[in-house]
């Protein structure tokens, strides 16, 4: 065998391995999204059981957030 059949072969062997890995990954992909859709027409990517949360407290007084929400407004009309 010679080099150049050598790299012919190795060259084959990859392609080859390459589209396995591929059709692997796409299959794979259709897998995921048709799990996915099956979830969402049964219902079952809702919370039901879930209670309404209350906003997290972020320990800070009421006046320095108006500072900081008036800082932030101002900063977004000066830089749109």
């Amino acid at each position: 065998m010679t080099i150049t059949q050598m790299l012919e072969q190795s060259a084959i062997l990859t392609v080859l391995g390459m589209a396995v890995v591929f059709v692997f990954l796409w299959i794979m992909i259709l897998c995921v999204n048709l799990t996915g859709k099956f979830i969402h027409r049964m219902g079952l990517d809702k919370d039901v059981n879930a209670a309404p949360q209350a906003p997290a407290r972020s320990g800070v007084k009421p006046e320095t957030a108006a500072v900081i929400s008036a800082a932030i407004n101002e900063y977004q009309k000066d830089n749109p």
